[in-house]
């Protein structure tokens, strides 16, 4: 019970993501890289503080993570932030969860792995159901942003793929946290040298601080540690959840409104990504 609960709680986390951007984005007047290099301060500041209260060594700091993983975390972030300037909470959640997904599965066929009959239903299925979501017409999301939020997905997809060795997943991901710090910085200079007056609004501040400390630090180490404790298969289709939560979020706290063609792209995304997941061939 324990561990359901905990992965409920992760979950939520992911999902809390969207939703405080969006809010941060939709509701206040911050600049979206101010918002970013925020949310990547935090995350880290989070992560340092829970991992020297777990080690007490501070030279893990600088040592722990790797360069690549804060550069696709960074890209990650930043794409993520300037897509939901237009995208809804729920909608930009699931373009993610797919860009993700299908980023993961392409890497995997390039390797050599391939996939069974069922799979490669589940694959195509989700594939034609993105595809679908994202055509021209009256109620097609906005183009730039389903292309900024793709690049986001692609990116944790990347950065996913970097973790897949980690033996120490919270000390990782706040080394890379860390070493994005940089990365933040420049975000944040960008923001002002390129607009003067860009915004620091504080209730802004408060969801990035948010989305940063509590939605992606914190629910990252939540998720890293039930992650060993879960089968891979029940791993990747819980993740299902996060599009559907979002979108309730969204509801709830944007007062967004649901398309046919996102439920009937919902359904069918998430039962060829379900598919392609359960049905996965193992291999030796």
């Amino acid at each position: 019970m324990r561990i359901i609960a905990l992965t409920a709680l992760a979950m939520i986390a992911f999902a809390a993501n969207s939703v405080f951007t969006r809010l941060g984005l939709a509701q206040t007047s911050i600049d979206p890289l101010v918002f970013t290099s925020i949310r990547l301060l935090s995350g880290a500041l989070a992560l340092a503080v829970l991992v020297w209260m777990q080690s007490k060594n501070t030279s893990l700091l600088l040592s722990s993570g790797t360069w690549r993983g804060a550069t696709a975390l960074a890209s990650y972030a930043i794409f993520f932030t300037f897509a939901y300037i237009t995208l809804g909470a729920g909608l930009g959640a699931l373009v993610l969860f797919a860009s993700v997904q299908i980023t993961m599965i392409f890497w995997a066929i390039v390797k050599g792995e391939r996939p069974g009959p069922i799979e490669l239903i589940g694959i195509l299925l989700a594939f034609g159901a993105f595809a679908y979501l994202v055509s021209p017409g009256l109620v097609a999301p906005d183009p730039l942003g389903t292309v900024l939020m793709v690049i986001a997905g692609i990116s944790w997809g990347v950065y996913s793929l970097l973790g897949r060795g980690s033996r120490n997943a919270t000390q990782d991901t706040m080394g890379n946290f860390v070493k994005a710090i940089p990365f933040a910085i420049a975000a944040l200079a960008t923001a002002v040298a390129l607009t003067p007056n860009a915004s620091f609004d504080l209730t802004g501040l408060f969801y990035a601080v948010l989305s940063g400390a509590i939605a992606s630090g914190m629910g990252y180490a939540v998720w890293y540690y039930v992650l060993p404790q879960l089968a891979r298969t029940s791993a990747g289709v819980v993740q299902l959840t996060v599009p559907a939560i979002a979108t309730a979020g969204g509801i709830l706290f944007l007062g967004e409104l649901i398309t046919a063609r996102f439920l009937i792209a919902s359904a069918l995304i998430l039962l060829g990504v379900a598919l392609a997941t359960l049905f996965k061939k193992q291999t030796k």
